[in-house]
């Protein structure tokens, strides 16, 4: 067997051909950037004995599971972080918040911040690897995605202090931005069933999906410093709800800010102790 026919062998099993590109640079050993190796090489021989475990990730990845869980990787904010399935898969849509976090640090020295839910340490570590003076600081309640998180810094030599906690409990004050991408999707939602390799913590958050976004803005303000902002990820259906929850919570200029497909992904505020 050839690359070239390998490659076909996972078309014809209905995987994506990006994802099969992936999937046979990972069962060759190959940088999952280098799928110009591919084409240059589509007539190199494909090991028999390569084909076993690559079948087996073809069947995974027909099924639903992640590409990410299936190479080990994903690409974050200009960073590959390790992957597995004790963290959420990080998303595209969530650099949109890592960009607004750094525009509210632009104009700060040695800015604090801390990032709730932290997962795999993705918006924490593009933080940081993107303002190496800031003190960033993760929490999650889940010790396996600390586990995760941490050995991602490690990597990367990038320096967040991770603690386990519930949300806000125990955490310190005067954070000049708090930024997380908490559980929001409702608990019956019909689109969970196609995230079912993912932790179902990380993911669902209540009746309306509501549930952990109104404990956080619930709790937020005592741990911000005059004028630091509070911004969240939400669902994209819900951006009036989460302004309506800040606005009610006490938040000055509350806003939302579009993902790169025009829709309303992150919404915050600042907060100021004298209105």
């Amino acid at each position: 067997m050839t690359i070239a026919q390998a490659l076909a062998a996972a078309l014809a099993l209905g995987i994506d051909r990006l994802d099969a590109q992936l999937l046979l640079l990972h069962a060759i050993g190959r940088p999952l950037h280098d799928r110009a190796w591919l084409r240059a090489h589509d007539t190199d021989e494909f090991s028999k004995s390569r084909w076993p475990a690559f079948a087996r990730q073809l069947d995974r990845r027909a099924t639903g599971e992640p590409l990410a869980y299936l190479v080990g990787e994903k690409e974050f904010h200009g960073l590959t972080l390790k992957i597995d399935a004790r963290v959420l898969v990080p998303r595209p849509d969530t650099e949109t918040l890592v960009d607004w976090a750094l525009e509210r640090l632009d104009a700060l020295a040695s800015p604090t911040v801390l990032d709730l839910g932290t997962g795999s340490g993705a918006i924490a570590l593009a933080l940081v690897h993107a303002r190496p003076d800031a003190l960033v600081r993760a929490i999650d309640a889940s010790a396996d995605a600390l586990a995760v998180a941490a050995a991602n810094a490690t990597r990367l030599r990038l320096a967040v202090q991770f603690t386990q906690a519930d949300w806000l409990d125990g955490a310190a004050v005067s954070y000049d931005v708090i930024v997380s991408n908490p559980p929001y999707i409702a608990a019956d939602d019909r689109h969970l069933a196609a995230l079912r390799h993912e932790p179902i913590t990380a993911l669902a958050a209540g009746a309306d999906g509501l549930d952990d976004l109104r404990r956080i803005v619930r709790d937020a303000p005592p741990h911000l410093s005059e004028g630091g902002w509070l911004l969240l990820e939400h669902g994209h259906d819900q951006a009036d709800a989460v302004r309506a929850l800040l606005a009610e919570r006490g938040f000055a200029e509350v806003q939302s800010r579009n993902d790169l497909a025009g829709i309303a992904r992150c919404s915050g505020g600042i907060w100021r102790t004298v209105k």
